[in-house]
């Protein structure tokens, strides 16, 4: 492919400052992105397989179907609504059965962390204790090790379980949300075994009714969410501390020329925990030394990056539509990846540099790319293996470009329980105060920006939708990629509360936090679920999730497992609007999703192409929820003394903001 790349011209859709200086410099003038790649087709996508209704489950077809022309129905005489269900069920297994991979992965991670087989300890003793108290585990007398592999045990049968009793997990979700699943009969039992039927089901000749066959989508995704991220999450906290709050940088910018730049791109935190330890061993720096470095600098890309930036304040590279500009910047010398999200084309975009992209996991190999197998048993011999061959290639470093301008300090961490403790204090740690300000109306409701980049649309589109958000005093939670480029435009910033509503602005201001929250990487969207559930059990906003002022949105997904996300938030109650869906084909199909599920679960799906659309159409919804609730109406200021305090008693937090902006935090 041919590429003509004038001052940047060709990337009239790109906003990332950063990005568009790495392609407009000579360096990456042979580089061919993405962003070329979409503009040389000079076709838009079909019709048939963006609308849903392109089958291709048997070889009979493929079949290309239209809705109400009975001419144009399957050969086996599959409807539009069938194939558009089969289609998007066989979108949430996919996206379940890649965070299933990784969460398994974590669990035999942590088990072998448990026996001592690995160089990662138990951090996390009060989040083990209370996962001994979800799974029943008895710990009196018991070391912080034995109880967690007696939890890493119970945790590792949730996958295979044989019976029909949910998993463990699926205990912590508000009772009235556990009664609505039982109802329908889908709450999750073993989660392989969710991914095997819904696959079984939308086989040709199988299940062809789309409402049974969302059932079945409804549970898989339920696995995904209450199952094995929720595990991930929790387990990957205990292993490796759950986060807390920490300034980052973000952007291109934090790659250093006299450092030897290792990149860490996927999603399992095992490989880049690993990493980041071993880039600490004097052996490591002295071999970086000799090869006439100062260090080796570690950058994070996609969730991995996510990850390790949460928890160890790793600067984070690039998000997923960066992964090409990072290697065209020629700083890199090697680009360390292992499963989901990785581009083909990052191994080509290497050859014209100095650059080995290395793969570690051997269910994903690349053609062009040095596999150096990462051992979970042998951690940190691996991960030596691999900065050894990095740190060889620094010599071979040619012309490089490294952009600086955009690089942002970012405050990142925020977990549940960070965020139990920041709003309610050490010794009254709760979300009444958040609660409180939602029923007051300075905090209007709640809205998740979560999923990936795309390049399909402009990359501007989270920003747009987040600075809606926060202006009409939406407090914002991001995880991801979508967390990522909202960290590079400046709103993961406690500053950028001067952008928010007045409301929120105060809450923001008072606590020292930004409008806009970054939760994790996209298997930590379980952490919303437990938000959830926790404003669900600190009252006064309804007995579930449904009733929440809450709203959820992944605008630029790419990957199959945003719709198992989606998916699992609807079907746990939550308003979620994309702004697109391959279910267009089929207005039964599409009617279902948007209308019959809000009925069944009090959650539905919504689209809308346009981002400020878009984000009104969530605070609409949030206006609706606080309406239902009776707390529409904005409520009189009050400035409590002494003795009201008293009053509040020392369970409750005190929730309240007074007319001077105060409030305690003790």
């Amino acid at each position: 492919m041919s590429i003509k790349r004038n001052g940047c011209e060709g990337c009239s859709e790109i906003t990332c400052t950063s990005t568009k200086e790495v392609l407009s410099k000579d360096i990456a003038k042979n580089v061919i992105t993405a962003y070329d790649r979409v503009q040389a087709r000079g076709m838009s996508a079909c019709l048939f397989g963006s609308g849903g209704t392109c089958c291709r489950n048997c070889n009979m077809g493929p079949c290309q179907i239209i809705e109400g022309v009975d001419d144009l129905i399957g050969i086996c005489g599959a409807t539009a609504d069938t194939v558009a269900a089969r289609n998007f069920a066989r979108t949430i297994a996919s996206g379940t059965s890649a965070h299933t991979d990784h969460a398994r992965e974590m669990v035999k991670g942590f088990i072998e962390t448990a026996k001592g087989e690995t160089p990662h300890e138990i951090k996390d003793e009060v989040k083990l204790h209370m996962l001994a108290e979800v799974f029943g585990v008895e710990t009196e007398g018991k070391d912080k090790n034995e109880i967690a592999l007696e939890i890493g045990k119970m945790a590792l049968n949730d996958f295979g379980k044989q019976d029909d009793e949910p998993v463990t997990m699926v205990k912590r979700a508000p009772a009235k949300r556990q009664e609505i699943w039982k109802k329908y009969n889908i709450a999750p039992r073993g989660v392989d075994r969710e991914v095997v039927e819904m696959m079984h089901r939308t086989h040709m000749g199988v299940d062809q009714d789309y409402r049974n066959l969302m059932l079945q989508g409804a549970r898989c995704a339920l696995a995904d969410g209450w199952g094995s991220s929720m595990l991930s999450t929790e387990l990957t906290d205990i292993m490796f501390g759950t986060p807390v709050p920490r300034r980052a940088i973000v952007d291109l910018g934090v790659l250093k020329e006299d450092q030897v730049n290792v990149t860490v791109h996927g999603h399992e935190p095992l490989l880049a925990e690993a990493l980041c330890l071993a880039a600490q061993e004097p052996d490591m720096l002295e071999l970086a030394k000799k090869a006439g470095a100062k260090g080796i600098n570690l950058a994070g890309v996609c969730c991995t990056g996510n990850e390790i930036l949460m928890r160890r304040g790793i600067p984070v590279a690039a998000g997923f539509i960066q992964q090409e500009m990072a290697i065209a910047t020629g700083a890199v010398e090697a680009m360390v990846v292992d499963v989901q999200c990785i581009m083909q084309s990052v191994a080509e975009v290497a050859k014209s540099f100095h650059t080995d992209v290395i793969t570690t996991n051997y269910r994903a190999k690349m053609p062009g790319a040095v596999h150096i197998q990462f051992e979970e048993e042998e951690a940190l011999q691996s991960a030596k293996e691999i900065l050894t061959h990095a740190i060889k290639n620094y010599k071979k470093r040619g012309d490089c470009f490294i952009p600086t301008e955009n690089k942002l300090d970012v405050v990142v961490g925020f977990s549940h329980e960070t965020i139990n403790y920041m709003l309610g204090g050490r010794f009254r740690s709760s979300y009444r105060p958040l609660n409180d300000n939602i029923i007051n109306g300075r905090i209007r409701g709640v809205a998740a920006i979560v999923g990936c980049d795309n390049y399909k649309l402009p990359d501007d589109r989270h920003e747009i939708i987040a600075r809606e958000l926060i202006k009409n005093d939406v407090l914002v939670l991001a995880t991801g990629c979508a967390a990522t480029a909202l960290g590079r435009v400046g709103l993961l910033r406690p500053e950028a509360a001067r952008e928010a509503g007045p409301g929120l602005a105060e809450i923001c201001e008072t606590v020292g936090m930004p409008p806009v929250l970054h939760c994790g990487s996209c298997v930590d969207n379980s952490r919303l679920l437990i938000a959830a559930t926790e404003m669900v059990r600190e009252g006064g906003l309804g007995e579930d999730i449904s009733e929440l002022p809450l709203a959820g949105t992944a605008p630029l997904w790419m990957s199959e497992k945003a719709v198992a996300i989606g998916q699992y938030f609807v079907s746990s109650g939550a308003y979620v609007c994309f702004q697109n869906l391959p279910t267009s084909g089929s207005k039964v199909f599409t009617k279902h999703l948007f209308e019959e599920m809000e009925e069944m679960y009090g959650g539905r799906w919504d689209v809308a192409e346009d981002p400020l659309e878009l984000a009104k159409q969530m605070i609409a919804h949030i206006d609706k929820k606080r309406a239902a609730l009776g707390i529409d109406k904005k409520r009189e200021r009050v400035l409590f003394d002494m003795e009201m305090r008293r009053d509040l008693g020392t369970g409750s937090g005190i929730g309240d903001v007074g007319c001077h902006g105060q409030q305690h935090l003790s």
